[in-house]
């Protein structure tokens, strides 16, 4: 029985006849499509692959007998893709037919070649194969925008963490997390205790959504007067801290200080009435330390802060700094920060 080119092309698509001379006759459409630029058939088998398994073999009748021999072998031009395959003689004249497979590498050769399920035989075990590997990158891809989406989710939550929510400033656990990193790296910063006056009487007076106006006004200035390496937390209620990375300098720090409370005296309008507070500051900087610690600036910081409520409020102090009643109030700001 003879099977028709069409025949042979459906059921092995990568097949080759080649003649007793060792001439290919023709090729299956799957194998051609591997070398498009020029067809196959006419040209020396020797000349187009490089035999690899069985060695020693110089031409097809060394081998090719009627129960069939295992081949290795690959392309001689680049790409020179490896492949496998199972030779039959063809009895006297006819020469031999050589089925030829990618293997394991049929992955690698898909997308080198741009092969779909069509360039296989129905009943090739590389379409299961191929559509098993087109499931996994389907799982793959999803599980990749899972974890993206996951990671967002991860990222939001821990920005959500650290963040106060009415304000937008930084929260008092983020305030602890950059304090312990500055410390680690013993790098240089200054740390500014700020604590509303009269803030109390805009909650008594005009209501609590007055006072939330208020502080999300504060937050704003306090904002704009620092920079974007500094870090600006409400630490609770009506106090805020304010660390500024790589800024020590004490006169800077003063006018920095001065300037901020001279802008929250200004009215805050809530629903047509005026808001008046005032701030009392406190600031500590870690280089007056042998050794800073995040606690112990803190709590000088605060110490300062109430050293400058005992003397009148709207002032600015400096931990461990003799207190001059009335010569630290708002009215002295220098140079601005930016």
């Amino acid at each position: 029985m003879r099977l028709s080119p069409d025949a042979m092309a459906c059921l092995m698509p990568m097949h080759v006849w080649v003649c007793p001379k060792g001439l290919i006759r023709r090729v299956g459409p799957t194998l051609q499509k591997l070398r498009p630029a020029a067809p196959l058939a006419g040209r020396r088998f020797l000349d187009v692959f490089e035999l690899r398994r069985p060695r020693g073999v110089h031409t097809l009748d060394d081998f090719a007998g009627p129960e069939g021999a295992r081949l290795q072998l690959a392309f001689r031009s680049a790409p020179c893709t490896a492949l496998k395959g199972l030779i039959i003689g063809l009895g006297e004249g006819e020469g031999a037919l050589i089925n030829l497979s990618f293997g394991i590498s049929v992955v690698e050769a898909v997308a080198t070649y741009g092969l779909t399920v069509g360039d296989f035989a129905a009943t090739d075990l590389t379409v299961e194969m191929l559509y098993l590997v087109e499931a996994k990158s389907a799982v793959m891809e999803e599980s990749k925008k899972l974890n993206q989406r996951l990671q967002g989710a991860r990222i939001a939550a821990e920005e959500q963490a650290f963040t106060d929510t009415l304000t937008g400033l930084k929260n008092r656990r983020a305030m602890d997390h950059v304090l312990a990193r500055l410390v680690d790296e013993r790098r240089a910063f200054s740390l500014m205790h700020l604590d509303l006056d009269f803030f109390k009487d805009v909650n008594d007076n005009l209501g609590h959504a007055a006072g939330d106006h208020v502080l999300q006004h504060v937050a704003r200035i306090l904002v704009e007067e620092t920079r974007g390496t500094d870090t600006v937390a409400r630490a609770g209620g009506d106090e805020f801290v304010l660390i500024f990375r790589d800024l020590v300098d004490m006169p800077r720090l003063k006018g920095i200080a001065l300037r901020i409370i001279r802008r929250l005296e200004e009215p805050i309008l809530f629903n047509g009435e005026p808001c008046r507070v005032s701030a009392s500051i406190g600031t500590a900087v870690s280089t007056q330390y042998p050794a800073a610690e995040a606690a112990q600036i803190l709590h000088d910081a605060d110490m300062a802060l109430y050293a400058s409520k005992r003397a009148g409020r709207a002032r600015a102090t400096f931990a461990g700094e003799p207190l001059r009643r009335g010569s630290d109030a708002a009215g002295n700001g220098d140079a601005p920060l930016h």
